[in-house]
């Protein structure tokens, strides 16, 4: 290295501390490049494909479930179905004793006959009234009669007591026969006042007979065995039992799976208590929380692209949009916060968005209430 030039050395130097510059520079444009080029490609892919969706990991699987009650109060005899059982619209879940709600029928079905045979009753019971109503016409008509009679007797006695008076000053009647003939007319005059009297009450029972006849009328005016009053309110005390009976039997109102069964036989239940829920799987819906900033262009029927946590990314479903809630969920929270304090901290909002899933869809991959989705909806859709 002694003889070596010098000049030479340091160009060879030189040429050898450039090298891991060059190699530094090449790997920085290589990788600036790259970047660059995953820019381009990332912004073309969001231009084109990206601004057209939104998506959220918070999404939910709900359902609108049906909850089982009784409709009367009873003993539970028996319990069908258990938790986790599936179940079709009309299955017998509850059987409940019946006996308190045959004995009701009975008692109604009674009530009933009882009903139209009063009304049975009421009906003869204007028949007899207006034959009595013609009797009393026959007694004024006979009463009228001895009226007559007494009125005219009572004419006759008058006469003859004014002839012997006149006759009795000469002599011409003796005393006795003035006597028999005051008595007569005095006899008259009574019978006539009895036949009157008579004409009235027969009158007066006339009246009362009319009056009971138009009262017991006004019962059954209009109306027959069928559309009596008192029977159509038997019928409608025997369909209640009826109805009461029937509900004895507790069926299944949807097609789903039972859960949080907490009826038990012997249990005296109530109207109203809750014995179990029905789960309709096949008829499920996401509840998709997004946030506000993302819900600019979402419209109700878009369509929407939907993945499970249960079945992993290789099962996808399709649904649409079907509406959004009409608040967040802040909003309608037990406690709802209060912004109005100077504490007031701005936290991003969601808002629940409704998506309808296939049928089709949820019948080959069944899913559960509460699950976990991932959705994502194309906004590019009118």
């Amino acid at each position: 290295m002694a003889d070596a030039d010098p000049a030479a050395l340091h160009e060879f130097r030189a040429e050898e501390a450039q090298k891991p510059n060059t190699l530094r520079k090449r790997l920085l444009g290589g990788i600036a490049g790259a970047v660059l080029l995953a820019g381009v490609g990332y912004g073309g892919w969001y231009v084109l494909v990206g601004s057209h969706h939104i998506s959220t990991d918070n999404a939910y699987v709900g359902a609108d479930t049906a909850s089982v009650t009784p409709m009367v109060a009873a003993q539970v005899a028996g319990v069908a179905v258990s938790d986790t059982q599936t179940v079709r619209k009309g299955d017998i879940l509850v059987q409940l004793d019946d006996s308190d709600a045959r004995i009701a029928l009975a008692q109604a079905e009674a009530e009933l006959a009882r009903a139209r045979r009063q009304y049975g009753q009421t009906s003869a019971t204007s028949t007899a009234l207006a034959a009595q109503v013609d009797a009393r016409n026959a007694d004024i008509a006979r009463a009228r009669a001895q009226l007559v009679s007494a009125q005219a007797d009572y004419e006759k006695a008058r006469v003859d007591l004014a002839r012997r008076q006149r006759l009795a000053p000469n002599g011409a009647v003796s005393g006795e026969e003035l006597t028999s003939a005051t008595n007569g007319y005095a006899s008259a005059k009574a019978a006539l006042d009895l036949a009157r009297a008579g004409v009235a009450q027969a009158s007066s029972t006339k009246g009362a007979a009319s009056g009971e006849l138009a009262a017991n009328n006004a019962l059954i005016s209009g109306t027959t065995a069928a559309t009596a009053p008192e029977v159509l309110a038997a019928q409608a005390r025997v369909a209640q039992a009826q109805l009461d009976l029937q509900r004895t039997v507790i069926r299944a109102p949807i097609d789903g799976v039972i859960t949080r069964r907490s009826v038990q036989v012997g249990q005296r239940v109530a109207p109203g208590a809750a014995l179990m829920l029905i789960v309709p799987v096949g008829q499920l819906y996401v509840d998709a929380n997004f946030k506000e900033g993302q819900l600019t262009r979402v419209k109700v029927g878009q369509p929407v692209t939907l993945k499970s946590d249960l079945y992993g990314g290789d099962v996808e479903y399709h649904g649409k949009v079907v509406g959004l809630s009409g608040g967040t969920g802040s909003s309608f929270a037990l406690i709802p916060a209060q912004n109005a304090t100077g504490n007031w901290i701005k936290v991003v909002q969601r808002l629940p968005v409704r998506v309808a899933l296939d049928p089709k869809e949820l019948q080959a991959h069944p899913l559960r209430v509460g699950l976990s989705m991932d959705a994502e909806i194309d906004v590019s859709a009118n």
